[in-house]
C-alpha cells in the first residue's frame, strides 16, 4: 500500500503527459526513427514519447495532439523540394513552453548544429547523430556544455561517435570514477572499416568503393568519408569528451582522396575513382610484406590528434574487427598496459536510430527525475 501511494504520489507531481518530441531530417536515419516509433506505439517506449513535430527541408508537419510516425514519413517523404529548414523559433512554437521537450536531430546540416546551443538554453533536450556539433568548432562545443550547464537541459550525443556503440557513455563513466584517460584510437568509420577490411588487393580499392557507395554504406558523395573528415569530427568529440579541448584544426588528417578528385563534380569524381588505386595498392603491398593489415585508423595521444591509413600489426589492438565493425581501444590510468577494447557495428541506419531514440528516453528519464 505505501508503494502504491508513493508512486500515485509521483505520479501526481510528474503528470503521465509523455514528453514532446521533434524530429529534424528524414534521409535514412530519420526515416529508421520514424519507423521505430511506428513500432513502439501502444508500448511502454512509445507512451513516454510523443512526436509533435518533424520537418525536413522540404516540409515541416506540426499537430501539438501528436503525429503518426507512418503519416509523417509518407508525408515528408513525398513533399517536394523546397530548400528551406525549419528556425528555432518554430521548433520552439511546437514544442510549447511546458513539459519536457526533446529535439532528434537526425540532419547532417551544420546550421542546425549551430542552433543547439539556443535550443539548450530554451530548456529543450538534443539529441543528435550530428558531428557538426561536437566535433567541428571547440568555442560551439563549449556553448553547448554552457547551456547545458545553465539551463540543465540533456544533450545526447551516443550516435555521434560509433552509432550508439558504448564510448562516449564509457569516456564519461571512468572519468565520473576517478579514471584520467591516457590515449584513444580507433577504427572509427563503418564505411572505411569495411572498404580496408575488403581490400586484400583481388579487386581495386576504386571498385570496393562503389559496391560500398551502393550498399548506402559511404555518404552520397564518397570522398567525405575517404576525406578522413568524418573519423577527424569523431576523434574530435571523443577528445573533448576524454577532457582533451582541442582546437578543430589540430588535427593531422592523411586524406585518401587525391589531388586530381578534390575538385571535381560528384558525378565525375565517381567515374575517376581509378586515380584513388595506385596509392592504395602501394601501402597494402607493404602492409602485406610485413604480415601486417592496412587500415584507418585516428589516435589521440598527448594532447594530439591525427587520422589516416596505418599498417598494423597483428598484435596491434586495432587489428581485429570485421565488416563496418568500429573498434576503439582506450588507454588510462584504469586500463594502463592492456586497453579497454570496445568494438561493434559502427554504421547503419538501424543502430544510429536506435541510439538516438535511447538517448531521448535517458533525456526523458533523467528530466522526471530531477521533478521528484
Amino acid at each position: 500500500m505505501l508503494a502504491q501511494a508513493l508512486q500515485a504520489d509521483s505520479n501526481l507531481a510528474l503528470g503521465n503527459e509523455p514528453a514532446k518530441l521533434a524530429l529534424l531530417g528524414t534521409g535514412t536515419v530519420g526515416m529508421a526513427v520514424l519507423e521505430r516509433l511506428k513500432s513502439w506505439r501502444g508500448t511502454r517506449f512509445g507512451d513516454r514519447l510523443n512526436l509533435v513535430f518533424a520537418a525536413n527541408t522540404r516540409l515541416s508537419i506540426h499537430d501539438p495532439d501528436g503525429l503518426d510516425p507512418a503519416d509523417c514519413a509518407r508525408t515528408l517523404g513525398q513533399a517536394a523540394p523546397s530548400g528551406r529548414r525549419p528556425e528555432s523559433s518554430e521548433i520552439l512554437t511546437a514544442l510549447g513552453d511546458s513539459g519536457i521537450r526533446i529535439l532528434i536531430d537526425a540532419t547532417a546540416d551544420a546550421e542546425v548544429a549551430r542552433n543547439h546551443p539556443a535550443l539548450l538554453d530554451a530548456g529543450v533536450h538534443v539529441a543528435t547523430a550530428c558531428k557538426l556539433a561536437g566535433g567541428t568548432s571547440l568555442s560551439l562545443w563549449r556553448q553547448i556544455q554552457t547551456a547545458c550547464d545553465q539551463r540543465g537541459a540533456g544533450f545526447g550525443d551516443r550516435a555521434t561517435v560509433g552509432a550508439g556503440l558504448p564510448l562516449i557513455r564509457s569516456l564519461r563513466e571512468l572519468q565520473d570514477g576517478g579514471d584520467r584517460i591516457h590515449a584513444i584510437a580507433g577504427v572509427m568509420s563503418g564505411s572505411l572499416a569495411w572498404l580496408f577490411d575488403r581490400f586484400d588487393g583481388s579487386a581495386p580499392f576504386s571498385e570496393l568503393v562503389r559496391q560500398a557507395h551502393a550498399k548506402g554504406y559511404t555518404e552520397p558523395d564518397p570522398r567525405d568519408d575517404l576525406s578522413g573528415e568524418d573519423v577527424r569530427r569523431k576523434i574530435l568529440i571523443l577528445a573533448r569528451t576524454a577532457g582533451f579541448p582541442i582546437e578543430s584544426g589540430c588535427v593531422a588528417v592523411e586524406s585518401l582522396v587525391p589531388k586530381g578528385l578534390r575538385s571535381l563534380p560528384s558525378a565525375e569524381a565517381m567515374s575517376r575513382l581509378s586515380l584513388l588505386d595506385e596509392p592504395l595498392q602501394a601501402k597494402l603491398d607493404e602492409a602485406i610484406s610485413r604480415g601486417a593489415t592496412l587500415r584507418f585508423v585516428a589516435r589521440l595521444e598527448n594532447g594530439c590528434a591525427k587520422v589516416g591509413p596505418e599498417i598494423l600489426l597483428p598484435d596491434d589492438p586495432l587489428a581485429g574487427g570485421r565488416g563496418t565493425d568500429n573498434r576503439v581501444a582506450i588507454w588510462s590510468d584504469r586500463y594502463d598496459r592492456q586497453p579497454l577494447i570496445i568494438q561493434g557495428p559502427g554504421a547503419g541506419a538501424q543502430v544510429t536510430a536506435a541510439a538516438l531514440l535511447d538517448d531521448a528516453l535517458k533525456l526523458d528519464a533523467q528530466a522526471r527525475r530531477k521533478r521528484t
